[in-house]
C-alpha cells in the first residue's frame, strides 16, 4: 500500500531531505522532529537506549551506544538483496510472526527502479518488494498517518538516519503499542535524478545497470542486465566532474552516518565484504536474534591506520567549501594507488571510524561557509569531539546550547 500523498505537498527548504513529516496533516512538526534545526541526540540516545554515548567504551564516540558489533551475512543470501539480505528478512521474520501489523519501508517506483517510494507492506511475501538499493529523496513518514488509519498499532520502520531521528523524536506522540526501528547507514544521499546523471558518468549503458555498491574495498561494484559485474576504484569516479550541489548541504552536513537511533544498524561499512551489524539495545538484540541459524555472526576485524587519510580528506574538503578546484591524480598514479588502498589503507571498523570522523569534519567545514548561524544548534558535542585530532574546534559562538556526549 502506497499513500504518498501528491508532490505538491513537498517541502521547500533549504535544509530537508523530504522525510515525510512536513506532507503530514500536521507538518509544523517539523520544528521538533527535524535533525537539521535543533537535533537533541543526547537525550534522544538516552531515552531509547537507555544511556548516552560512553567515553569508556571503545567505538561508542564514533559509532554510538551499542551492545554488539559483528560482521555478518545470510547461509542463504535472498535473491535480488543488496548485500545478503538481513534487513528485509528480519522484516519479513517480524510478519511471520504477527509481531509488527506492518512494516513501514521503501520500494523501488514503477516508473524507476532507482527511485525510492515508500510503502507499508503486512505480507510476508510482499517483503520482496523491498530488496534493494534505492538513491534519492522519499518521504518515508507520510505514510505514519496513514498507518494510524488503518488501526496498525505494532509497526516496524526501515529507514535512514534523517528519517529514524524524525520517528523517534515523535514517537511518543504516535501511540504505537510496539516499535522495532531497522536502521541503514547513510552519509551522502543526492536526488534520484543526479543518481542518473552519476551513472551516465560512470558506464556507457547505464538503462542497464541493475546494481550499485559502494564497497568497503575502495570499490564501486555494478551489476547489469546481461549478468555482466564490473568494479571501478574509488579514486577512478569522476567526482570531479560532478556538479557543486551533487550533494546537497543536507547530506555534507549530517552528524549520523550509523543510524545511531534505530535498534539495529545493519550496513557494509565496517563488514569487510559483509554485511555490519551493531546491536544498540534489548530491541535489536531481539531482531539479530529472529535470524537464528539462517546467520553467520563473526567479530569484526579492524586494519590500517586513519590519521593521513583524514587529513587528506579535510584539505580537499577545505578546497571544495572554498570554491577552489581540487587537484586530480595523475592517470598513471591512479591505478597504483588504487591496488594501495585496499590492502594497506583502514579496513574493518578502522574504515568504519575513518568515514565517520571524514562525516563530522565536512559537516564543520560546510556548515562554517554557507550556514553558520546553524553550528551552536546542528553539531552536537560528540562532533567536536570526532574533530579535534585534526585541528578543528568550535569558536565560542559556534559552541552548542544544548551540548550532546562529550
Amino acid at each position: 500500500m502506497n499513500d504518498l500523498p501528491s508532490e505538491s505537498a513537498a517541502p521547500h527548504r533549504t535544509l530537508c531531505t523530504d522525510c515525510g513529516i512536513s506532507r503530514s496533516s500536521e507538518p509544523k512538526r517539523c520544528a521538533a522532529a527535524c535533525q537539521f534545526i535543533q537535533p537533541q541526540y543526547a537525550s534522544l540516545e538516552k531515552r531509547v537506549h537507555g544511556r548516552a554515548r560512553s567515553p569508556e567504551r571503545t567505538d561508542e564516540l564514533h559509532f554510538g551506544p551499542f551492545i554488539h558489533m559483528h560482521r555478518a551475512s545470510l547461509k542463504h543470501p535472498s535473491p535480488g538483496a543488496q548485500w545478503s539480505g538481513i534487513t528485509t528478512r528480519m522484516a519479513e521474520i517480524l510478519l511471520q510472526n504477527k509481531s509488527v501489523d506492518a512494516v513501514l519501508t521503501m520500494q523501488a517506483d514503477p516508473h524507476d527502479r532507482w527511485r525510492p517510494s515508500p510503502i507499508l507492506i503486512d505480507k510476508p511475501e510482499d517483503m520482496q518488494k523491498a530488496r534493494g538499493m534505492r538513491m534519492g529523496y522519499a518521504p518515508l513518514l507520510s505514510l505514519l498517518e496513514p498507518a494510524k488509519q488503518r488501526g496498525y498499532k505494532r509497526l516496524a520502520v526501515i529507514g535512514i538516519p534523517c528519517q529514524i531521528y524524525a520517528l523517534r523524536a515523535l514517537e511518543e506522540t504516535l501511540g504505537l503499542e510496539k516499535l522495532y526501528v531497522i536502521g541503514t547507514p547513510c552519509s551522502d544521499n543526492t536526488t534520484t535524478e543526479n543518481f542518473h546523471q552519476f551513472l551516465k558518468l560512470i558506464t556507457p549503458t547505464p538503462q542497464e545497470v541493475t546494481y550499485l555498491e559502494f564497497k568497503a574495498n575502495y570499490h564501486v561494484e555494478l551489476r547489469f542486465q546481461n549478468g555482466k559485474h564490473q568494479e571501478i576504484p574509488f579514486l577512478q569516479l569522476p567526482l570531479s566532474d560532478l556538479p557543486k550541489d551533487f550533494f546537497p548541504l543536507t547530506c555534507r552536513t549530517c552528524v549520523d552516518y550509523t543510524n545511531v537511533l534505530s535498534d539495529i544498524t545493519v550496513g557494509y561499512m565496517g563488514g569487510e565484504g559483509e554485511q555490519w551489524i551493531i546491536t544498540r539495545n534489548t530491541t535489536g538484540e531481539e531482531l539479530l536474534a529472529l535470524l537464528g541459524d539462517e546467520v553467520v555472526l563473526k567479530a569484526p576485524g579492524s586494519a590500517g591506520k586513519r590519521h593521513s587519510a583524514v587529513l587528506g580528506f579535510k584539505k580537499n574538503v577545505e578546497l571544495a567549501a572554498g570554491g577552489l578546484p581540487l587537484r586530480k591524480m595523475p592517470n598513471w598514479l591512479r591505478p597504483i594507488v588504487s591496488w594501495i588502498m585496499p590492502r594497506l589503507g583502514p579496513r574493518g571498523l578502522e574504515f568504519a571510524r575513518t568515514r565517520v570522523e571524514m562525516k563530522a569534519i565536512e559537516s564543520i567545514i560546510h556548515l562554517r561557509r554557507e550556514q553558520p548561524s546553524r553550528m551552536k544548534n546542528m553539531l552536537p558535542q560528540h562532533i567536536w569531539s570526532l574533530a579535534k585530532d585534526y585541528d578543528l574546534t568550535p569558536a565560542p559562538e559556534e559552541k552548542a546550547t544544548v551540548l550532546g556526549p562529550s
